[in-house]
């Protein structure tokens, strides 16, 4: 059996021991799946050479691992990855995911170092904040509001924030009053407090496969149990998710359907009533995620699923954290009757009330036309860096590599060639010439991407976007290039 060859990426700065850096990496690598059980490893001196470390640091390494079950020694054959600890063929249900999307994690922290081009991350860029009006708006508000300002509020939140949310989204179509608008911090709370207030542990949960990773963090913690239906270019299929409401009779359908977190996609609207039409007859409510609803660059703006909801069974959310000021954490959940009631329940009993500052700043940025100007510049900005990305990978990416044009959002979702290097191979090999992206398999539900890259174009001027995808797809082939010597194997 040949050597399986794998990439590692060492700090030689780092407070972190080397045999330490070596032990993390090559553990998450086998619980990834992209070093496969059976594989086998080269020999202490010989990677100890290729790395260029002690060979006492490969040595602790490899024993350490052994000592985990996570390597097995072979008198006079070598060490391989252990069927104990490795990517078993037959893993528990439910477990295999989670043991990878944590690997998965792990590696992604290799993009942390100074001099990474970073495009695994999840906000817009920093230059786009506006710091010195939001400087202004703190001072202001306190001088006119005093200690007022820095009380609790009611659960439901700030009710001039209310109302002007209210006419913000009255103005694509939602039909509501104020006291349907609940503040929460961030989008990320509504979503927990949604599950909070309308799942219990053990039931099921329908989400697009991929997803939000942000979903699948709180449907874990809140023992939720998520099921993923397959999408296409228009989103989650119809026909897959009535068979899963069929057969699972979940409890909520959660949708991002504009620019859609990983993928860009966006759900036409013949899609959406379709959607309304099933949870409606259905009634099983919606949780309609609209963050990304405001970076349109081109195409038709489409109504949020609750502007076309009759029957009640929308709730949405947003939040001025991408477009305003991330680190603020003021977003929003609107919804009717019960599950209003519900929602602010929860929400007093999580955290009592969202920062009364933050929310009178976002409310008098709002007033002074804030959100207006900053969506104007972002959609210039970052349809420029969208052109740019489709470029740079239409030259750098291997022939055989897939994705769409996105019409708004900040991510480009590529799949990479399934015959070549996986997504967390090339993430090794990426990470040594300083360029990181997020691994697509981090937003499965279950197995799936494999071979996916998330892109976030939005955090990049067009020269680096042009040198990280150049950096990307020299990895890629340099990986293929030793592909035809080594042992193929399923990974990831």
């Amino acid at each position: 059996m040949s050597e399986h060859i794998f990439r590692v990426s060492l700090q030689r700065e780092d407070v972190v021991p080397i045999y330490r850096q070596l032990i993390a990496q090559i553990r998450a690598q086998i619980e990834s799946g992209a070093l496969p059980h059976g594989a086998r490893l080269p020999a202490s001196r010989k990677l100890a050479r290729r790395l260029g470390v002690s060979r006492i640091s490969v040595v602790n390494a490899y024993s350490e691992l052994r000592g985990a079950g996570y390597l097995s020694a072979r008198a006079g054959r070598g060490t391989f990855v252990s069927h104990e600890r490795g990517a078993s063929p037959s893993p528990p249900p439910g477990l295999a995911p989670r043991q990878r999307a944590g690997s998965l994690r792990r590696m992604m922290r290799l993009a942390l170092r100074p001099g990474v081009i970073d495009f695994s991350g999840g906000s817009p860029p920093t230059e786009f904040f506006p710091v010195r009006y939001l400087q202004d708006a703190i001072n202001h508000v306190i001088e006119r509001d005093g200690a007022d300002a820095l009380s609790y509020e009611v659960p439901e939140g700030y009710l001039p924030l209310r109302a002007a949310v209210r006419d913000y989204v009255r103005a694509i179509g939602i039909d509501c009053r104020a006291e349907n608008v609940l503040i929460t911090g961030g989008a990320q709370q509504a979503i927990d407090l949604v599950l909070q207030s309308l799942m219990n542990p053990g039931e099921t949960l329908l989400t697009a496969d991929p997803t939000y990773l942000g979903v699948i963090d709180i449907a874990s913690a809140r023992r939720v149990h998520i099921h993923g239906v397959p999408i296409d270019q228009d989103g989650i299929r119809i026909d897959a998710l009535e068979n899963a409401v069929n057969d699972l009779q979940p409890r909520l359908i959660y949708v991002m359907p504009s620019y859609q977190n990983p993928t860009g996609h966006l759900m036409p609207m013949h899609r959406r009533r379709q959607l309304l039409r099933l949870a409606a007859r259905q009634q099983i409510p919606i949780l309609e995620d609209e963050v990304y609803r405001e970076f349109r660059y081109d195409g038709e703006e489409l109504p949020p699923l609750k502007a076309l909801d009759d029957s009640g069974v929308v709730i949405h959310t947003n939040a001025f954290t991408k477009v305003l000021l991330p680190g603020i954490r003021i977003g929003y959940l609107v919804a009717d009757g019960a599950y209003y009631e519900r929602l602010v329940r929860v929400k007093q009993a999580a955290d009592i009330s969202t920062s009364g500052l933050n929310q009178r700043t976002i409310h008098l940025l709002l007033e002074r036309g804030m959100l207006a100007q900053q969506l104007e510049r972002n959609r210039i900005e970052l349809r420029r860096r969208r052109v740019a990305a489709l470029a740079a990978a239409q030259v750098h990416f291997p022939p055989g590599s897939r994705w769409v044009a996105p019409q708004g959002g900040l991510y480009l979702w590529v799949e990479l060639p399934a015959a070549g290097p996986s997504a967390a191979e090339t993430y090794i090999a990426a990470i040594q010439r300083d360029v990181a992206f997020a691994i697509g398999g981090l937003f499965y539900t279950g197995d799936g991407g494999s071979h996916a890259l998330r892109l976030n174009f939005g955090t990049h001027q067009p020269a680096s976007i042009e040198e990280g995808f150049k950096r990307i797809g020299a990895a890629w082939r340099a990986l293929e290039v030793e592909y035809g010597s080594i042992e193929k194997s399923v990974i990831m």
